[in-house]
C-alpha cells in the first residue's frame, strides 16, 4: 500500500464540505488501491513502484486527472464536480477515485496505447467495483476504443465469454512491449474486430442498441 496525502487548496469551497462529509480520505484511497490490485493483478504480480499517492482537491474545470512520475503519483479531483454530485456524493467520489487510481497501476504498453482502451480500462475496474453511476448506460459508442464506460461495457462482455482474468491477463500484456490489437487475438483466440462484431450483435439482440 503506497503512502497517501492529501493536500485541498480552498477550504471554503462547498465541494470541500461535501468531501469530507461523506468519505474518510484515507479509508477511500486505500479501497481504490484494493479494487485496483483485485481486478487488474494477483498478489505476485502487483506492481510496487508506486511509493506516493497525493490527492488534490482544487477548483478547476473537469472532473479529475492523473499525474506524476513513476513512484509517486498525483490524482487532481475537481471541487466543482464534487459539488454538483452532492445527491450521490459518496459513491461518486469513490468511482472516480477508483477510475483515477487504476491510472496510477496500469500498464500502457510503453506509452503506446490507445487513450480509448486505457480509459477503458479504469471504468472497468470501476464497473467491476459497483461504483458505476446511473447515466451510464452499455451500447454507447461507435467503436471499441471510444473510451470510458463505453469501452468498459465492450472489457466486460470479452470477460465473460473468455473467463475471469482476461481483462487482468490484458493489462498484463500491456507492460513490457507495444502496442499491437493482436494483443486480443491472443488473449481470447479472435481478432479484436470479430469481437466487436460480436459484441454489437449480442447487444441487438438483446435489445440494448
Amino acid at each position: 500500500m503506497p503512502n497517501f496525502e492529501l493536500r485541498v487548496e480552498d477550504l471554503s469551497h462547498p465541494g470541500t464540505r461535501i468531501f469530507f462529509a461523506n468519505v474518510n480520505p484515507e479509508e477511500a484511497l486505500r479501497e481504490a488501491v484494493v479494487s485496483v490490485c483485485s481486478w487488474l493483478f494477483t498478489l505476485q504480480d502487483v506492481p510496487l513502484n508506486v511509493q506516493n499517492v497525493r490527492l488534490v482537491l482544487r477548483n478547476m474545470p473537469g472532473v479529475a486527472y492523473t499525474t506524476g512520475s513513476y513512484t509517486h503519483k498525483e490524482i487532481h479531483f475537481a471541487l466543482s464536480h464534487i459539488e454538483n454530485s452532492a445527491t450521490r456524493a459518496r459513491d461518486e467520489i469513490r468511482g472516480v477515485l477508483t477510475h483515477e487510481m487504476v491510472h496510477c497501476f496500469q500498464y500502457n504498453a510503453k506509452g503506446t496505447c490507445p487513450g480509448g482502451l486505457i480509459e477503458g480500462i479504469a471504468d472497468w475496474v470501476r464497473l467491476n467495483a459497483g461504483l458505476g453511476p446511473p447515466h451510464w448506460k452499455e451500447g454507447r459508442g461507435r467503436k471499441w476504443d471510444a473510451g470510458y464506460e463505453s469501452t468498459a461495457y465492450f472489457l466486460s462482455w470479452i470477460e465473460a465469454q473468455s473467463g475471469r482474468g482476461t481483462i487482468r491477463n490484458l493489462n498484463l500484456g500491456l507492460e513490457d512491449r507495444q502496442y499491437s490489437d493482436a494483443v486480443f487475438q491472443d488473449l481470447t483466440g479472435s481478432s479484436i474486430q470479430d469481437l466487436w462484431r460480436l459484441y454489437r450483435l449480442d447487444l441487438e439482440t438483446r435489445g440494448v442498441v
